[in-house]
């Protein structure tokens, strides 16, 4: 066959696909700044839920620790190996490790040209200070507030079928009240009581208001306590603003 010369795009997408720098054509300079966010929210927030919706609206790449921890370890990375030790031997992954993989992570070309949404990390304000120390900064800091009395109602009310997996809420969407069979078999997640949840609300509570703190310039904070829909709508204003200001 003959042999082709590859246009300039094809030529620009084989060296971003073999993690290349690509400087973006001249026309789109800075307008197209891939967007970087991180989002907190307590357990039951809905955190979930918008992390779909902005990953679908603004293209980014969603990377949760536990996730990133699995495939540097799955993938034998040095960081990667290193929290396989701690892991292994039933310890906490130390912060300098898992910056270390997050950092790796971000650094991937997938991040650099989409952009990222963080979830649930930096926990601790040390992890806020290691993230700014290793040069990684956000473009908006979203934080889903929800009271802890609702927060506890919607953890608590949580149940599970265990023939069908299905999550049912005994509040907002209960199982079948006519099926006593389903009802009867019902489970509660031993880390759903109140007591369970009220210390993680607590350890929770402990550390975000420094990490708020260490991002309180392009902080969000967005009321949770309302319609999925509606809480999504004030996270998309929020995050349009800042990328516009």
């Amino acid at each position: 066959g003959d042999w082709v010369e590859a246009t300039p795009e094809q030529t620009s997408e084989m060296k971003s696909a073999a993690g290349v720098a690509v400087p973006a054509p001249a026309e789109d300079s800075g307008s197209d700044d891939p967007i970087k966010i991180i989002i907190a929210g307590a357990p039951a927030s809905g955190k979930g839920t918008q992390c779909e919706v902005i990953k679908e609206k603004y293209g980014v790449v969603h990377l949760s620790t536990g996730d990133m921890l699995r495939e540097a370890v799955a993938q034998g990375t040095e960081v990667g190996l290193a929290a396989k030790d701690y892991m292994d031997a039933g310890k906490l992954v130390p912060d300098e490790v898992i910056i270390g993989v997050v950092k790796d992570r971000l650094d991937q070309p997938d991040c650099q040209s989409s952009g990222w949404l963080l979830d649930g990390f930096p926990r601790t304000p040390g992890q806020a200070e290691a993230l700014a120390s290793a040069g990684v900064t956000a473009d908006c800091f979203v934080f889903l507030n929800v009271p802890d009395s609702v927060l506890v109602e919607r953890v608590c009310g949580r149940r599970t079928d265990p023939v069908t997996g299905k999550i049912y809420h005994m509040t907002f969407s209960p199982p079948p009240e006519n099926d006593e069979e389903v009802l009867a078999r019902l489970e509660q997640r031993s880390d759903d009581t109140e007591e369970k949840v009220v210390v993680r609300l607590e350890q929770f509570h402990a550390n975000v208001e420094a990490v708020k703190g260490s991002y309180k310039d392009i902080a969000l904070e967005v009321d949770g306590n309302r319609k999925p829909e509606e809480v999504t709508a004030s996270i998309m204003e929020g995050i349009d603003a800042k990328i516009a200001a």
